[in-house]
């Protein structure tokens, strides 16, 4: 058995783990970083897979979130300037096809995205560009409360009160986002639209309190495209090991945390699953999912209420993805032709996109996919292949159990993704067997071999329905990164704002470990 000392030891290497290091070894603190994964990175890798030179990103694609973050925008730890982080902004935005073979384009240039929704309907396309209008008056005070640790400034909710139409948005952040988009547009495939757009946080569009999914995501992707880092999703976890190995941390991979270390009722370290120990002289960090975590101490080092919140933690909407070589990207039938995007697929209606988000979120197999998308970064980033090659990602929501037990995935899960290209090729009718030159299928239960962090297929790092948001998240009482046994500080998914790659979890966490070790958080980040 070996130790090793730092100032703080965190365990898991995910991109928000990798900020929340970043942030304190910027403040000269040395860092240790384990991870169970044989790479940095947790769902923000580039891997090498399918054929040679093919670069894929095997979990996510899209980074339009992180941009306003101040780690990016403002370029707090010179990730852009020092370590050649950078972003390409795809035009046209989204390829989107319905079940009757029309298509709707979004392109950067709002005034064409509307000509496009004006082709279904005048009216929604005026609700388009009234959206737009509208969330610009409120979208500083929701983005402000993501930036920012919970109880550290005002709440959306009471900015939201504050604002002249105040009543109006409090209403609509407690609305579901399938309400939303009934109520603000009428035609069938501009309601189809905004439903597949919402969806892509993957939480149950007809859940209370997503109701600003509809204007979040769509304004969002129309100021800046669906944005992907030069280079693979991986670009961003290189920068960060970079600047980190760069500045003394040291991380260490292929390394399993099997328990917390105690001593006199507070956390100081881990040990592995090997029996080596990380030993934390100001702190410990997890971003193992909170319920692992819970198993890896006595369970009255945690308390009652504590471990009743992890119990009913929910984990999301696990994934189904279906990775491709191809010689040609997936080419959607449109009305003047065929088009291509980075980010496409095919929308059901709004009430099919509601059922299937609803019906996975309760743990039911489908055979239906109202929702899928395709990634194919290639588009716009051609040095992720070979010349002439696209890597093209499908992924729809499954349940983490078809039947049978999870293992039945094994038996079934290509069958599927024969199904799954089947009914694409009803809409993007050029992806041929002849186009499609390697195949991989990562079922739910093939996602979380790869990673024990996303329970059941689930990558989003738990549900983000009202009861797990905000102060909520993961534990009512336990929102501000600090856990009940002290000295252990959470952050990544499972802590606020919640999955996807925005670096919130990261830098809010890096704020409230700054302030409990006695340093001014300004002198390393601008305050929200």
């Amino acid at each position: 058995m070996t130790t090793t000392t730092a100032d703080i030891v965190i365990a898991g290497a995910g991109h928000n783990s990798l900020i929340t290091a970043a942030y304190l070894t910027a403040a000269g603190y040395r860092c240790a970083i384990v991870d169970a994964r044989p790479i940095p990175g947790g769902g923000a890798t580039t891997e090498e897979m399918l054929t040679d030179g093919m670069w894929v990103d095997t979990c996510s694609t899209g980074h339009t979130l992180i941009q306003v973050n101040p780690l990016i925008r403002l370029d707090e730890l010179g990730l852009v300037e020092r370590y050649g982080l950078s972003y390409i902004d795809p035009d046209p935005v989204e390829v989107v096809a319905f079940p009757d073979g029309e298509a709707l384009t979004m392109s950067l240039d709002p005034a064409k995205t509307v000509a496009e929704i004006g082709r279904f309907s005048t009216d929604d396309a005026a609700a388009y560009r009234r959206l737009l209008e509208e969330w610009e008056e409120v979208k500083s005070a929701v983005g402000a409360g993501r930036f920012r640790p919970i109880g550290y400034g005002p709440s959306p909710q009471e900015l939201l009160e504050q604002h002249p139409r105040g009543g109006i948005w409090q209403r609509r952040s407690m609305m579901s986002a399938r309400d939303v988009i009934l109520h603000e547009f009428g035609e069938p495939h501009v309601r189809a639209f905004m439903g597949w757009m919402a969806s892509q946080t993957a939480v149950p569009i007809d859940g209370a309190g997503t109701g600003l999914l509809a204007y979040q995501i769509i304004s969002g992707r129309q100021a800046r495209s669906w944005s992907i880092p030069a280079g693979g999703s991986g670009k961003l976890v290189d920068a960060l090991v970079g600047y980190l190995t760069d500045n003394g941390a040291t991380i260490q991979c292929d390394t399993v945390v099997s328990e917390l270390v105690l001593e006199n009722g507070r956390c100081v370290g881990f040990r592995t699953a090997d029996g080596d120990e990380f030993r934390g002289e100001r702190g410990v960090v997890s971003t193992i999912h909170v319920k692992h975590l819970v198993d890896m101490a006595p369970k009255d080092a945690w308390g009652e209420e504590f471990v009743f919140g992890t119990e009913t933690f929910h984990i999301g909407i696990p994934f189904f993805g279906v990775y491709m070589a191809t010689t040609e990207p997936p080419k959607y039938t449109t009305h003047d032709g065929t088009g291509s995007a980075v980010s496409a697929g095919v929308a059901g209606w709004i009430d099919d996109l509601a059922r299937n988000s609803r019906k996975v979120s309760d743990g039911h197999f489908t055979e239906e996919w109202p929702f899928m998308l395709t990634a194919t970064p290639t588009l716009a980033d051609p040095a992720r292949a070979p010349e002439g090659m696209h890597t093209v990602k499908i992924v729809t929501f499954n349940a983490s159990d078809p039947g049978g037990g999870p293992e039945r995935w094994d038996d079934i899960k290509e069958d599927i993704a024969d199904r799954q290209l089947e009914y694409l090729r009803r809409f993007a009718p050029n992806l041929t067997d002849d186009v499609i030159v390697a195949r991989e299928v990562k079922s739910p239960l093939d996602i979380e071999r790869t990673n024990r962090h996303m329970i059941g297929g689930a990558p989003h790092g738990g549900d983000r329905g009202i009861g797990l948001s905000g102060a909520n998240r993961p534990v009512p009482g336990w929102a501000q990164h600090r856990m009940p046994i002290p000295g252990l500080y959470q952050t990544g998914g499972t802590t606020h704002p919640g999955g996807s790659i925005t670096g919130a979890p990261g830098r809010n966490a890096a704020i409230v470990m700054l302030e409990d070790l006695g340093r001014d958080p300004s002198e390393f980040m601008a305050m929200v």
